[in-house]
């Protein structure tokens, strides 16, 4: 039976033709170094179950956040890719960073799917994938079933939404057949990352706590990322550390965000710096209120605001192709946050 019988039949007019021009033997969706005649067989295990990968992917489809910035990144062009909902600066479905490496790349775009109401399985198909990434991502059984009866699926290694920023460029790389060019890949975003901390040296040793969305007409209660989310990993890279308050906190649970009540603010004593995402107004109703003033962030007015609707707030979530575009800009905004806590400090 057809991988794809299930689902509204391909035609012609569904594929994409995208030329590869910074890619001299590349063809369309297709693998730089060409050809299959030396594939070895891939065999991946991950949260869902074991996906095997018998023939070279030329067709590479992505579902969910980001997953498509890694064979762009290896100079590869999805035919098929989620469109962005969160961040999208142009209301395009592409964030900037991923826009800027197809117009390097020199190909259309690829097709666009709306996962507003969850994954568009039909419209996955009349990609005709070879190969489906989701390394990161919070695929539930059920879709990913629905998906390899589609093509082989990578899903993530442990926990949905869970997946690090390298994990993600390890498996949707392998999931390719390129290794070895994602290791290089994220050889060089650590060496970027590293020559970027080393300018802000303030950074070292900074607690940071990730507050979710802020509601400044309730304060009741606090809700914060656990460590379990790939923002707050991101903190350990640029040299700041995870108050203890949260990693105490995440050490209990799988989960990826966490509330508790504001009347025990004061279990974020360790906070140095804060990240949330908020208008104007968050930083004084953090101020004016008699528990959140005296986390000691708030207290200093070491709060880094983010706006949520921009390229600067999506970034904060580290991925292949958003790291470059935004580290010297976030890192900047945490450097000014961890100087004012250490003002404080010192005085």
């Amino acid at each position: 039976m057809p991988r794809a019988s299930r689902f509204v039949a391909v035609t012609s007019t569904a594929f994409l033709a995208v030329s590869l021009t910074a890619c001299a033997t590349s063809t369309p969706g297709n693998l730089a170094d060409g050809g299959s005649s030396d594939f070895t067989p891939i065999t991946i295990t991950h949260a869902l179950g074991t996906t095997t990968i018998t023939e070279k992917p030329e067709r590479v489809a992505t579902v969910n956040w980001a997953n498509q910035e890694v064979p762009l990144a290896l100079g590869v062009v999805p035919v098929g890719m989620a469109a962005a909902t969160f961040g999208d600066d142009d209301d395009n479905g592409m964030l900037p960073w991923v826009e800027e490496k197809l117009e390097e790349l020199g190909g259309d775009a690829p097709v666009l799917f709306d996962e507003t109401d969850g994954i568009d399985f039909e419209a996955v198909a009349d990609t005709d994938p070879d190969v489906i990434l989701a390394a990161y991502s919070g695929l539930t059984q059920e879709d990913y079933d629905t998906l390899s009866e589609i093509a082989p699926v990578v899903a993530y290694p442990e926990t949905a939404w869970g997946t690090s920023w390298r994990e993600m460029i390890e498996l949707n790389s392998e999931g390719i057949g390129m290794t070895d060019e994602g290791d290089a890949l994220i050889a060089e975003l650590e060496d970027e990352i590293a020559a970027t901390a080393a300018k802000y040296p303030t950074l070292a040793g900074t607690s940071t706590m990730f507050m979710t969305h802020v509601d400044t007409a309730d304060l009741s209660e606090v809700s914060f990322y656990t460590t379990h989310d790939t923002r707050v990993m991101f903190f350990e890279d640029l040299g700041m550390v995870n108050a203890d308050s949260i990693a105490t906190a995440s050490a209990a649970t799988e989960l990826f965000s966490l509330t508790q009540s504001a009347e025990q603010a004061d279990a974020f004593n360790d906070v140095d710096v804060i990240v949330t995402y908020g208008g104007e107004d968050l930083v004084a109703t953090l101020e004016s209120d008699p528990l959140l003033s005296q986390i000691p962030a708030v207290a200093s007015g070491a709060i880094v605001n983010l706006p949520s609707t921009s390229p600067l707030g999506t970034a904060a979530n580290p991925t292949p192709l958003s790291i470059s575009w935004i580290l010297d800009d976030y890192a900047a905004l945490l450097a000014a946050a961890a100087g004012k806590a250490a003002a404080v400090t010192a005085e």
